[in-house]
């Protein structure tokens, strides 16, 4: 603890100084940068979790008054749903730290890699496109889709690594098998993955199966990297540009090494400075770090209604403002499934008497793509009492192996 405390004080001087958003919370909390000696100190503040973020953002436009730096001097800005604007400084610390997943499986001088994230308008692409090259790998940035041209690309090139989504690395070796490519001929023995939980069916299948060596990141859009997973020890190596706690979600307060509470990040970011910032994600510490000054357990789930979809963030807010459009719909539910090794996505509709569906379900998935960047796989307009007065507007379905 005491190797954050130093970098905690620094942080919170700089944050109150230069960030107005910081030293509004500071103030209203009646809390003084003095007050904040220790890491264990931070929880004299408030959780800010999405919700505030966005409401933040929105009232004191484009970074809520976060950002402590001229906005010519941001190289990116990205967008995430709520909608807010997420830049993204130079980092020279969480530059040299984000480096350990790649490290941890062994990219480097040699290695050519498919990147299948996106590129646009979120920044995992380039997060990932960045950490490669710094480790001196060859970064191909096909992005999600074709799957052909990717075993192509992988066969042309002989591609020795893959960072994506664990279910995609799925659908390109299911593609290979049924264009008749042996196991034998499969080139990658290295993977990153992110955006979804990564099971233990298929770790025994890409590891056990193809003999690679893979790795999970943990991270938000918010933070970039929170952790990753190596083979030897459970959970999440925590990397040291953050500091995290777990906290009860109803107080905020600090929870014991070893119990499960809401995941809240401080992230050492003087540009853009995040204290406190609440995830949404369950998750527990251990009492005994090995590889790392911090170690998450592990990831149990979620402490609020805000569901991971493919990689996105599906909030009820962003349902609720999207019902709000069509005065038609009176109840309105997500519902999450895998019938398969992807998500689909229902949305269910139930009409106000007498209305019509007409076109609404174009209308609806056109509204989704574009405000959430979420493919709605199906909409379907369902009779009274399927949809719960007060039930959950977000509904996870998934299992997972």
């Amino acid at each position: 603890m005491a190797s954050f405390d130093n970098r905690v004080r620094e942080l919170v001087a700089h944050a109150y100084a230069h960030a107005p958003a910081i030293k509004q919370i500071f103030d209203s909390a009646g809390v003084a940068p003095a007050d904040i000696q220790t890491a264990s100190d931070l929880v004299k503040l408030p959780v800010t979790n999405k919700d505030s973020l966005v409401a933040i953002h929105q009232a004191n436009p484009p970074f809520g008054g976060f950002l402590t730096i001229p906005i010519d001097d941001l190289p990116r800005i990205y967008i995430s749903p709520g909608p807010i604007y997420d830049p993204q400084p130079i980092n020279p610390d969480a530059a040299i730290y984000n480096l350990a997943p790649f490290s941890s499986v062994g990219f480097g001088r040699g290695d050519r890699v498919l990147n299948t994230f996106m590129y646009h308008l979120t920044p995992a692409g380039l997060l990932l496109d960045e950490g490669l090259r710094a480790v001196g790998a060859t970064v191909i940035p096909a992005g999600p889709g074709n799957t052909e041209l990717q075993i192509s690309m992988m066969v042309g090139l002989n591609i020795t690594g893959f960072v994506g989504q664990p279910s995609y690395l799925e659908t390109i070796l299911d593609k290979a098998h049924e264009m008749g490519i042996p196991k034998e001929a499969i080139t990658i023995k290295k993977a990153l993955f992110s955006a979804e939980i990564y099971t233990p069916k298929q770790q025994a299948r890409f590891e056990g199966e193809y003999g690679m060596k893979t790795t999970s990141a943990y991270g938000t859009a918010d933070l970039g990297f929170i952790g990753y997973s190596r083979s030897d020890t459970p959970g999440f190596s925590l990397v040291e540009s953050v500091y995290v706690e777990i906290v009860d979600p109803e107080t905020g307060q600090t929870m014991p090494d070893g119990e499960r509470g809401e995941i809240v990040v401080t992230t050492f970011n003087k540009a853009y400075p995040l204290i406190r910032f609440g995830t949404g994600d369950l998750g527990a510490l251990s009492p005994n770090p090995i590889h790392s000054a911090q170690h998450l357990l592990g990831l149990f789930g979620r402490s609020g209604e805000a569901i991971k979809v493919r990689g996105m963030f599906l909030h009820p807010n962003q349902l609720l403002a999207a019902k709000s459009q069509f005065p038609q719909i009176k109840r309105l539910q997500a519902v999450i499934s895998r019938p398969e090794k992807t998500d689909y996505v229902t949305i269910r509709i139930q009409l106000n008497d007498g209305a019509e569906p007409n076109d609404l379900a174009d209308q609806i998935k056109a509204l989704a793509q574009q405000a959430v960047r979420l493919r709605v796989d199906e909409v379907v307009f369902v009779d009274n009492g399927v949809i719960a007065p007060g039930g959950r507007t977000v509904v996870d379905e998934r299992k997972w192996d």
